[in-house]
């Protein structure tokens, strides 16, 4: 498995975590190597029948050799990677070399999945922060274009949403690109629906300062304050985008008279159980969308509501998937606001979002995800075996 790894705290790190615990469940899985990111978080903690090599940095124009000669070097049955276009870096250079490693790989007759969370065609590349302008956006999305085709050399293609499937074979007509569910990282117990007592929180959760903003969050808090609502608590956790560094300090620094709000920073996984069932509400004060979203998921299965924006084909793409939440206009605290007073004043409905989310989250587990993962191993290998 190439994937970002705890403790450290790139990009699809948890998905990464999860996949490979459930990977290495498997009684026909002997081993799992993990080609992970080399961070100042320190080593990850030992799992049975898991090996970490880390191998390669964020932003280092190395990764499109280190990782395929670590690969070379322990020699795998197959590699699955665990990917998004920013996954090797948010500088261009270094990210897209490293998106060179599926094709390298195939190159070497390496068996090859490539998991990919999201598509370039797909990413507003100035609000998500990799361009400076329209030229440049307009210039990266036709680099992302050249990525994905070199992308779409690994042996399998899996996508988590049924119409970047569709878009890959109907636009690049790439007949490897198959859909795999998302999948739930826990075989969850069902969930206490209702919040608990105390003041009523509203949560948000991510990687901000890109699309990912919290300002906006915060103005629509204060608007409902002004609406005499006096049982709030706002907390908002996570860490800096690698793209905005210091931007979470700077806006605890900015927010610091606001009343009940809080900045936990980074949430330990042992935590985020906690985390989630705190909140009656989970908000999305995103002004575009990169893909499936892992918080959603997570929000589903801790039997949260959520608001959520209404940006381009986010809507379709999430129910698609069986999620449901009250929609605000991207941009406007205002139309935030009342989505939020919608959820807060109506335990009924709240309770009924979080079912049906629930349900959209844990509908398939990892540990079949993880089954799906080998079965599609064994075809190629057997493929390979019979040339």
């Amino acid at each position: 498995m190439v994937s970002a790894f705890p403790p450290g705290r790139n990009s699809l790190s948890e998905y990464g975590y999860h996949l490979v615990r459930h990977l290495a469940n498997l009684d026909e899985v002997d081993e799992v190597i993990v080609y992970c990111d080399i961070t100042d978080a320190g080593a990850p903690d030992p799992m049975d029948k898991v090996e970490v090599h880390p191998c390669w940095r964020l932003n280092s124009m190395g990764n499109a050799r280190s990782i395929p000669r670590e690969i070379a070097r322990t020699a795998p049955d197959a590699v699955v990677l665990n990917l998004q276009f920013a996954s090797f870096g948010d500088k261009r250079a270094p990210g897209a070399l490293g998106l060179l490693v599926p094709a390298l790989l195939r190159l070497r007759k390496v068996p090859t999945v490539l998991i990919l969370h999201n598509l370039a065609d797909n990413v507003d590349m100035k609000d998500a922060g990799f361009a400076d302008s329209a030229v440049t956006a307009r210039l990266m999305t036709f680099a992302g274009r050249v990525l994905t085709r070199i992308l779409l050399r690994a042996d399998l293609v899996a996508l988590t949403i049924p119409r970047y499937v569709e878009f890959l074979r109907s636009s690049y007509r790439a007949d490897n690109a198959i859909l795999v569910p998302h999948g739930s990282f826990d075989d969850v117990a069902i969930p206490s629906f209702a919040p608990p007592p105390g003041p009523r929180t509203i949560m948000a959760f991510g990687k901000w300062g890109t699309y990912k903003t919290v300002d906006m969050l915060v103005d629509a808090y204060q608007e409902l304050l002004r609406r005499g609502y006096d049982d709030l608590r706002l907390v908002l956790a996570g860490t800096d985008s690698p793209n905005s560094k210091g931007y979470m300090a700077a806006a605890a620094e900015r927010y610091a008279e606001v009343p009940n709000i809080e900045f936990p920073g980074y949430v330990a996984e042992k935590d985020v159980a906690g985390l989630f069932l705190s909140a009656s509400v989970v908000a999305f004060p995103y002004t575009s969308t990169t893909g499936s979203s892992g918080v959603l998921h997570q929000a589903g299965e801790y039997g949260r509501a959520a608001v959520l924006p209404r940006i381009g084909d986010l809507v379709d793409i999430l129910e698609e998937e069986g999620f449901r939440g009250v929609y605000f206009q991207p941009g406007d605290p205002h139309s935030l606001a009342d989505a939020l007073a919608e959820v807060l004043d109506d335990p009924a409905a709240r309770e009924s979002l979080g079912r049906r989310n629930f349900a959209a989250a844990t509908g398939i587990p990892m540990s079949e995800i993880a089954q799906w993962h080998v079965a599609h191993i064994g075809r190629l290998l057997d493929r390979q075996a019979s040339r």
